[in-house]
């Protein structure tokens, strides 16, 4: 090549390499949002490749991440969601920052870039926020919201069976009546205390439906759903309480169940607009569902133990019950005893023995609800490999 080639190919490669870096700024798409109070994800869709440095971790009342490479479009902002109050994206140089306002006090879980594939054809940078359970810090430059009284915890009392359905007879009793007898007795302990809203499925002998009884408190937006039981076994010799929760075989059923209506985002206050991201949302959902259902559990056993009651030596069990199927409503079923051993059936017909195993369970309430917020965080979803 002659040196006048060779400056030729030179000063064309530069030329080209001005015109790549020119054209190389991409653009920050949106910013969506899903998850709740205990952990939301923030996904940051992307037109180019994009590497993210932490500015403010969240300490401050405010999370802002700097994405090098990326220009904001004028005035994206707006409201975000769980955990996050508001958000906003403004140019800073040759990156963008991602600026978001904390409803309550935060910290960056972990973050993370996904590269187009899976039919999605731009970038994803994900942000994933956790509770950190310290009284939140209002940045200085968020809006305050204004105080609003903080609600007492909804909690619905299932009395099992009923009408129709009679459940296991014993030598004096039926399950129907004796669950509904402690669903009443359970209600006026929690009342008494003041802290919670109370309600039943049914308050009479009347009939309703597996499947309708956890909806109901869906429905009503419940924060804890208690199913009351008496078991029953052929060996009458079999005595003692246990508390089931819902099995990893229940917990695919209770995904299946829910995704059969084609508005199941909805009803779980996903985004709807991808449904990778929603699907990813609705099992960290169910996990935190299991893990805050076994905290409960252990609650209970605690205070039922203490009280004196007897307990299977397996009493902490788990099942793919009916009633345990709601993805994001903590929900355990309590078999009292056993209605065909004849010392259990006499605790459960007994007054006095019913409302004493009653305060146990509701101290076992509030037990769950005094636990400390890293005992009712959600388990760990891996290291970022799904698809927002």
């Amino acid at each position: 090549m002659t040196a006048l080639a060779f400056i030729v190919f030179c000063v064309t490669v530069l030329i080209a390499g001005r015109g790549l870096a020119s054209g190389a700024m991409g653009e920050v798409i949106r910013v969506r949002f899903g998850g709740d109070a205990e952990r939301t994800r923030v996904v940051v869709d992307l037109d180019r490749n994009s590497r993210g440095q932490v500015i403010q971790p969240g300490a401050d009342g405010r999370v802002v991440v700097a994405l090098s490479g990326v220009a904001a479009p004028r005035g994206m902002s707006g409201n975000g969601l769980g955990l996050v109050r508001g958000y906003r994206v403004a140019g800073s140089g040759g990156a963008s920052r991602v600026e978001l306002d904390l409803a309550v006090s935060a910290e960056i879980e972990r973050r993370f870039l996904l590269p187009p594939g899976d039919g999605v054809n731009h970038y994803r940078y994900v942000i994933d926020l956790k509770a950190t359970g310290r009284a939140p810090t209002a940045s200085r430059n968020a809006p305050r919201a204004a105080p609003r009284p903080a609600q007492r915890p909804l909690i619905y009392i299932d009395a099992g069976h009923g009408g129709r359905d009679p459940g296991a007879q014993g030598a004096h009793a039926r399950e129907s009546e004796v669950t509904l007898a402690a669903a009443l007795v359970l209600k006026q302990e929690l009342e008494r205390s003041g802290r919670y809203r109370v309600r039943l499925t049914r308050d009479s002998d009347v009939y309703v439906g597996l499947n309708r009884r956890p909806a109901i408190a869906r429905q009503a937006g419940a924060d804890l759903f208690i199913s009351l039981h008496a078991d029953a076994i052929a060996d009458p010799a079999t005595r003692g309480a246990s508390v089931y929760t819902l099995s990893e075989q229940g917990a695919g059923r209770a995904v299946r169940e829910i995704t059969r209506d084609e508005n199941w985002h909805r009803s779980l206050n996903l985004p709807g607009r991808d449904a990778s991201v929603d699907r990813i949302l609705l099992d960290m959902t169910q996990r935190a569902t299991q893990n805050r259902s076994a905290v409960l559990a252990r609650s209970l056993l605690g205070e039922i133990e203490q009280a004196d009651h007897p307990l299977l030596r397996r009493s902490h069990r788990d099942a793919g019950l009916a009633v345990l199927l709601s993805p994001d409503v903590p929900a355990v079923l309590l078999e009292m005893g056993y209605i065909t051993n004849p010392e259990d059936e006499r605790l459960l017909t007994d007054p006095r023995a019913r409302r004493r195993l009653m305060r146990a369970v509701a101290a076992g309430i509030d037990g769950y609800f005094a636990a400390p917020t890293g005992a009712l965080q959600m388990a760990s979803t891996g290291d970022g490999a799904g698809r927002p």
